[in-house]
């Protein structure tokens, strides 16, 4: 098999690689010419360029109307070996908490006193007791800043005892340890960590596989981060929520769950509003972040990135080690959207070979000093 694919013309970058990384043949998304999907391979080489020159990113995968059209790794990065997501992990998180939703096990409103009341201060406050689980999804649970976790030892009870000055819901904070609660109410009322309680129901419909979740002391998964996936798992994953949580034909995650969980349900600026054009301030859903251009992603320190542009029907996954976010989503805007077109392109092999013969030099480079 691998002879005669050989043979045919390398057309795209995709096709490329896939015969290269024969690991992600399990279950592969499909694949397609970057023309026949509506795109330019031009402005996904454009693209290629613009990023080539953060320091350094590790992996990228396109995927428009479901079909891959361009992937690439960084040298020695490769397509089967996994990748710390850090606060990617946290639309996971999310996922994980939708579906026990689903199975009724606990509901957005239950107070997060209720499933920990032998972990609970003596004498709660009044706003903690107010604090619910749609509060730990909205990062807005009262606290005034980023409390940190030492050691990647969260405990249930340490978190219940930080102040909470104020009001739930009305307090937009970045708050990972509220991600990690998260986590422990999953495995309180399933039973199983995060990582478990996944597996037959995201994991391996998606065709993941052996995804490792770091675990806190007390047992959960860390939650709001310490997951490692390959880059086509996080093109997957963003694949799946741009679907409204259907895959091959069957509904993996509710459709009202994705809606909710990905639209602006908080204001994340200080004044209250988003402001036109600033990625960073149009608003946060449930461990989701909104974008410009109507889009939404699942991001994660050193520049981990999975993309979801719904009105382009893109999926944009890239892992990296740098603190590039907005160099990354700018080459996006810049160079990825306007290549798109609403219908497919003529096919363009000169510019599909050189953009294959591009993304096959890449190679890893360490940042300036």
């Amino acid at each position: 098999m691998k002879r005669r694919l050989l043979s045919l013309p390398l057309t795209t970058t995709a096709l490329f690689l896939a015969v290269l990384f024969p690991a992600m043949a399990a279950q592969p998304l499909p694949r397609s010419t970057p023309e026949a999907q509506g795109v330019s391979s031009q402005g996904i080489a454009s693209f290629v360029e613009a990023v080539d020159k953060i320091h350094t990113l590790h992996s990228f995968m396109i995927l428009r109307h479901g079909h891959v059209i361009a992937e690439g790794w960084w040298k020695p990065e490769a397509a089967d070996k996994p990748h710390i997501l850090w606060s990617l992990s946290k639309s996971f998180d999310s996922t994980a908490v939708g579906l026990a939703i689903a199975e009724g096990k606990l509901s957005l409103e239950d107070p997060v006193l209720k499933f920990f009341p032998s972990e609970a201060p003596a004498d709660p406050s009044e706003n903690l007791q107010a604090m619910k689980v749609r509060d730990l999804l909205t990062m807005s649970c009262g606290h005034d800043v980023e409390t940190k976790i030492p050691d990647n030892a969260p405990t249930v009870k340490e978190f219940l005892a930080l102040p909470v000055p104020h009001v739930p819901g009305t307090h937009f904070q970045y708050n990972t340890y509220g991600s990690y609660m998260l986590s422990a109410i999953v495995t309180k009322v399933t039973g199983q960590t995060e990582l478990e309680f996944l597996q037959p129901r995201l994991f391996e419909p998606l065709g993941i596989e052996n995804p490792k979740w770091d675990a806190s002391p007390e047992g959960p998964s860390l939650g709001g981060y310490g997951l490692y996936l390959c880059t086509g798992d996080i093109a997957k994953f963003g694949q799946l929520y741009l679907q409204k949580g259907e895959w091959k034909g069957k509904q993996l995650l509710p459709v009202e769950w994705v809606e909710q969980a990905t639209r602006k349900q908080v204001p994340n600026d200080k004044a209250g509003h988003s402001k036109t054009g600033v990625d960073w301030q149009q608003g946060y859903g449930f461990q989701f972040w909104r974008c410009t251009h109507g889009a939404f992603r699942g991001d994660g320190r050193a520049g981990q990135l999975c993309l979801v542009i719904p009105e382009q029907d893109l999926v944009v996954a890239i892992t990296a080690d740098a603190n590039a976010f907005q160099t990354e989503l700018n080459a996006i805007w810049d160079h990825l959207l306007p290549a798109c077109s609403a219908s497919p392109l003529p096919e363009n092999a000169p510019a599909q070979q050189k953009l294959t013969e591009r993304v096959a030099t890449l190679e890893a480079h360490p940042a300036k000093k």
